[in-house]
């Protein structure tokens, strides 16, 4: 089976790496796609593929599959399209790609003869797609849980030991984990993407990334690391996805995490996804998640599954309401000016969307005009709570917007 590379980056190249370093077989790697390619040239690759930047050689070669690893919605989805016309398979880790286009692009490929394989496009080297595909599809998944952007991961395991945000981004961006505009990992962007992929295979629920509802990390701060640890959590952007009777509720943000559950004892740049089957129970994927090897391995796992007879399990899936809903215990953080009355107030807004406080704290030591606190909320839906706190968004105690965050259950 010849393969064809678009794009030789960091991803790309490493591809290229195993392919001649392993040569598994079945796989010839034949060509090498990339803009301004003379200087792309490495002498490790053998004199026989072929490197171009014009992808119309692409099309009239004889590869039979392309791996795109460009990223992002165009030009790359014009490439990976022209490639399944053409009756060529297409592997990808196009995350962004995948979940706004995936279902259209696999009919094509079915309609073509063709395949389309992404197993890098979630998780890079954990096998998380093809472990839902091939192995947990004799199963009802119910529900995902997943830590899936390795930087907000790296950002939020070091405040936990008491760095500062603003600190921990700088060293992210310095590392390479970050980028100079981190809106795309930190406001939740990239996990809602890989969110979106994974409810279609898992839940066969087809969601519109943009209606998943995103939360930023960059509200949370360290008191928020220190008070969750006095409630026996930690804080973590989790992805969430659960069936509901008459759709699916999905969420990206930053969540208490109970530290008992498998979700906490992801470190720096990992990433883990949980998994409840209705008959298999919890299933947990975990591992490095981010960086060009393993998201290498990945792309090279469907490649020989494609050059040995194996193709994806055609799971079906259907367009499906979303919500953002979710019954939770609340964790609500206010910055105030000490004055009377502040905890009566509260209460009232919260009654009068009945719901009932669980407990408060209050961490000595802190300015009277900037002091932080803590209510927790029993069980209520995001939207009631969302309306509590507009009744005192304008109170003359708060000193900064109240932040609230989920508990996720253990």
């Amino acid at each position: 089976m010849k393969v064809a590379i678009l794009g030789f980056g960091t991803v790309g190249s490493s591809v290229a790496r195993i392919l001649c370093d392993l040569r598994p077989e079945g796989v010839h790697l034949s060509h090498i796609f990339n803009r301004g390619v003379t200087r792309k040239i490495v002498d490790w690759v053998p004199s026989t593929v072929v490197w171009t930047e014009d992808f119309d050689i692409i099309l009239r070669s004889d590869a039979d599959v392309v791996v795109e690893l460009a990223g992002g919605l165009e030009p790359a989805g014009t490439w990976v399209r022209r490639a399944l016309e053409a009756g060529k398979s297409a592997v990808t880790g196009n995350k962004k790609l995948i979940a706004a286009h995936g279902i259209e692009l696999d009919r094509l490929a079915r309609s073509k003869g063709a395949h389309l394989l992404y197993g890098a496009a979630v998780a890079g080297g954990i096998p998380v797609i093809p472990g839902l595909q091939q192995g947990l599809a004799g199963d009802r998944i119910t529900r995902i849980e997943g830590i899936l952007n390795g930087t907000c991961n790296y950002i939020l395991s070091r405040m936990e030991a008491g760095a500062a945000f603003v600190e921990v981004l700088a060293d992210a961006q310095k590392l390479g984990y970050a980028e100079a505009n981190p809106s795309e990992d930190v406001d939740g962007y990239d996990a809602r993407a890989k969110l979106v992929i994974l409810a279609r295979i898992a839940l066969r629920a087809g969601l519109d990334v943009d209606s998943v509802a995103c939360r930023s990390i960059t509200q949370v701060d360290s008191v928020d690391l220190v008070y969750a640890r006095d409630l026996g959590c930690t804080i973590r952007q989790i992805s969430k996805a659960e069936l509901l009777p008459d759709g699916v509720s999905a969420v990206v943000g930053p969540m208490l995490v109970p530290l008992r559950s498998p979700l906490a004892w992801s470190r720096s740049t990992e990433n883990m996804v949980l998994v409840s089957g209705q008959y298999g129970g919890d299933v947990v994927f975990s591992g490095h998640g981010a960086g060009g090897n393993p998201t290498a391995v990945a792309v090279v796992s469907d490649l020989i599954a494609l050059a040995h007879g194996s193709r994806s399990a055609d799971l079906p899936s259907r367009p499906t309401q979303i919500s953002g809903e979710f019954q939770l215990r609340h964790y609500i953080r206010f910055i105030v000016k000490d004055m009377p009355g502040i905890v009566a107030e509260i209460a009232g807004a919260l009654a009068a969307e009945k719901i009932n406080i669980d407990a408060l704290f209050q961490r000595p030591g802190y300015e009277k005009n900037h002091l932080p606190f803590v209510v927790t909320v029993e069980p209520c839906a995001a939207s009631a709570l969302r309306r509590a706190l507009d009744r005192i968004a304008h109170a003359a105690w708060l000193a900064l917007p109240p932040l609230d965050m989920p508990i996720l259950g253990e």
